[in-house]
């Protein structure tokens, strides 16, 4: 008797980031731009509420869907910062992360024989994620051209309009594109026309430089048929905490909390007591933090250019992301990496679209970044 994995999970790669980050081990000195996580550590005042709630022995399970308590506070946020109107009972589940949201929503609506699109480049968790539900995945290669938002162009050319659902992150990840209202009408239209449930990946939602962040489903027609998933990683921090949350029709939260009620029972208990302070008063925190990344991405974008390298204006998350100036991304970012002790990731592992490029992340510090960017351009020239 062998254990012979499924052929949906055997056909799915290692992460090719993962990849990075074993070789980038193999080295000393190494400055790291590949990494998607804040190099900050999360608020003191949301540190303090889940020390404080450890030292009063809360640690057993919430109800499935998330402490009462947080969920009526994620629904405050989600009106008063984005417009979102939600029921605190019946419309959103706290969950292990936004990444447990993502595969909660693919898991109850894709099934076998459905087809989903997903826009690319990505987080290379949902190809991945979506074969695991038994559906084909349909990419759609958004192009550098278009500063990497998705229009009905690359929808109608990519074959979207036979698909059942179609997956988006803004701000991206790895491209740190962003899409205005305007921008995301054509796409919620397109929707509307082919009767597509829509899968808004918005973690990103508050490191957003240029403009305020709009939601989907917000657009005419769209709540309806849109899962939003975000949480708290990003914009405080709190990645290692793991904790995340969708919202939704209640027909579709009460379809993800049934697998969840089985898998995770309940997001983890102290870090929803965090998530309470933190969405009660570290908005100062998140500002200033936010404030940072931006000055961040300016000198980011600046070297660039210096270098004579192109890099489409990033306005959100915490990437850029140049032309590659190699033919061979992966070839280019293992060569920086020996040479100068760099690790950025090559953009093809990001999926369609990202061939050509490479993904650096300014979630480090200025002097750290200072002293990269000086090695890229040392190494390049």
């Amino acid at each position: 008797m062998t254990f012979d994995p499924t052929d949906r999970v055997a056909s799915v790669p290692p992460s090719g980031i993962r990849r990075f980050f074993e070789l980038a081990e193999e080295y000393d000195d190494i400055i790291s731009l590949g990494v998607g996580e804040p190099d900050f550590a999360p608020p003191w005042a949301a540190r303090d509420a889940a020390i404080a709630s450890l030292e009063r022995g809360q640690t057993s399970y919430t109800a499935n869907r998330g402490m009462s308590s947080l969920r009526d506070r994620i629904a405050v946020d989600a009106r008063e910062r984005y417009g979102l109107e939600y029921d605190p009972d019946e419309e959103i589940l706290v969950t292990s992360g936004a990444s447990e949201a993502v595969d909660l929503a693919f898991r109850a609506f894709l099934d076998h024989g459905d087809s989903v699109a997903i826009a690319q480049p990505c987080y290379v968790s949902y190809v991945p994620g979506a074969r695991f539900a038994g559906a084909d995945v349909i990419d759609v290669p958004t192009r550098a051209a278009d500063e990497f938002k998705l229009t009905r162009e690359v929808l109608e050319s990519s074959g979207a309009a036979e698909v059942d659902a179609l997956v988006m992150c803004y701000p991206n990840n790895p491209t740190g594109a962003t899409m205005t209202r305007e921008e995301l009408e054509p796409v919620a239209e397109f929707a509307r026309e082919h009767d597509l449930l829509v899968f808004s990946d918005e973690i990103y939602s508050e490191l957003s430089y240029e403009h305020d962040h709009a939601s989907i489903a917000t657009l005419p027609g769209m709540r309806e048929r849109t899962v939003v998933f975000n949480g708290f990683s990003k914009a405080y921090a709190m990645t290692g905490l793991r904790l995340g949350y969708a919202l939704a029709p209640p027909e579709a939260i009460e379809a993800m909390n049934r697998i969840h009620q089985y898998t995770m029972l309940s997001a983890p208990t102290t870090a929803q007591h965090a998530a309470v302070e933190a969405l009660d008063s570290c908005d100062d925190d998140v500002r200033e933090m936010r404030a940072q990344y931006d000055r961040r991405r300016n000198f980011v974008l600046s070297r660039f250019e210096e270098m004579g390298i192109d890099c489409f204006p990033a306005a959100g998350a915490f990437y850029a992301f140049p032309e590659c100036p190699w033919d061979d991304g992966d070839a280019f970012a293992e060569a920086l990496l020996e040479a100068e002790r760099v690790a950025v990731v090559p953009g093809n592992v990001f999926g369609a679209g990202g061939e050509g490029h490479l993904r650096v992340s300014y979630a480090t510090g200025l002097g750290d970044l200072k002293e990269a960017m000086a090695r890229i351009e040392s190494f390049i020239s």
